[in-house]
């Protein structure tokens, strides 16, 4: 077997490989930002919400959410649909998964003051950061919530930068009213939340070059296509 071949072997092995390590980073982040009761980030916090309300776990709805959102993005898309995009399934469930594994692991750890509070939201939002930069980085199949931003963006001529500011400020939204009329109460979004919508995106540029080395170390040094639409 000649080099060029373990290459053509290796390297989508590689790309999984990021992909699943992206997820887990960013299953932690949003367990972080659970823990810390600051409000989650927005694309967490309508799985939160509806955990609350329905007694299942976050990472369950979680699942759920992104099942739904590959079946409005088919329906958007139709037979322009990229159907390899239809790995966001098993890509959900892994996430999902390992927000309850998180959480889990997390369960321990307690905060007696907003200071700390605010330590825990900040390590979560670094965490979804790295995590969304490792998932670009893999460039094999885009998650759930930006694939259905990018399936919006085919039919509607909006900016992606634009149009995932108006998805993030639908799902809080979504996420105060379900709180509001299911548990009287305001619940999972707060100025954490307002944090993580702000600095994910910034911090995700920074990461974004972290990866863009670690390609280039590795040989792959082609740059990957999505990379711009999130930044």
């Amino acid at each position: 077997m000649n080099k060029s071949e373990l290459h053509k072997i290796n390297h989508p092995v590689r790309r999984i490989a990021f992909l699943c390590f992206g997820l887990m980073i960013m299953a932690f982040g949003v367990a972080f930002s659970i823990k810390g009761a600051l409000g989650t980030s927005p694309i967490s916090s309508v799985p939160y919400v509806t955990a609350k309300i329905s007694g299942l776990s976050v990472g369950t709805t979680t699942i759920i959410m992104n099942f739904v959102f590959v079946l409005i993005q088919i329906a958007i898309l139709r037979s322009q649909y990229d159907w390899l995009q239809l790995l966001q399934f098993p890509a959900a469930i892994v996430f999902g998964t390992m927000i309850d594994v998180a959480g889990y692991v997390l369960q321990a750890i307690a905060f007696s003051n907003y200071v700390q509070q605010w330590l825990l939201c900040i390590a979560g939002i670094f965490l979804i950061a790295l995590g969304i930069s490792l998932e670009v980085t893999a460039n094999l199949v885009t998650t759930a919530g930006e694939g259905i931003v990018l399936a919006i963006c085919r039919v509607v001529p909006v900016k992606f930068s634009n149009m995932k500011i108006i998805f993030d400020v639908t799902l809080v939204c979504i996420s105060i009213v379900l709180s509001f009329v299911f548990l009287g109460h305001l619940d999972g979004v707060r100025e954490g939340t307002v944090a993580a919508a702000i600095f994910v995106g910034l911090i995700t540029k920074q990461t974004n070059r972290l990866m863009n080395r670690i390609e280039s170390i590795l040989g792959n040094t082609k740059s990957s296509p999505r990379s711009s639409k999130i930044a």
